[in-house]
């Protein structure tokens, strides 16, 4: 029965395919791991440096903007949280973190 059936043999192999030597892939992954190092992880490692000293160094009496929008005058200053003024006599408790940025002062009454 076997006479029927001829044998499948497999074909030897030839040489890679026409591509760039082994070296050069290693080369392009080096090069696009510094490229996300400096476009994304630099510059977002740099803002979060820069946003941890703002919330150390807010004090009594700066003006700031929250990440929701809310402007106000820091009444008093914790650890954790801050009391923000908004209106008179309407004041606030927020965390530290929310703060987005500080305001030069007098910005307040200019608005």
């Amino acid at each position: 029965m076997n006479w029927l059936i001829s044998p499948a043999y497999a074909q030897t192999g030839g040489a890679a395919p026409g591509g760039a030597p082994g070296g050069v892939e290693l080369i392009m992954l080096v090069v696009m791991m510094v490229v996300f190092y400096f476009f994304l992880i630099r510059p977002q490692q740099k803002r979060a440096k820069e946003h941890k000293n703002l919330v150390k160094s807010l004090n009594k009496g700066d003006e700031v903007v929250t990440s929701g929008g809310i402007l106000g005058k820091i009444v008093k200053v914790t650890d954790d949280f801050v009391v923000v003024e908004i209106s008179n006599n309407l004041e606030i408790k927020l965390q530290k973190q929310s703060v987005q940025a500080t305001l030069p002062k007098g910005t307040i009454k200019n608005i």
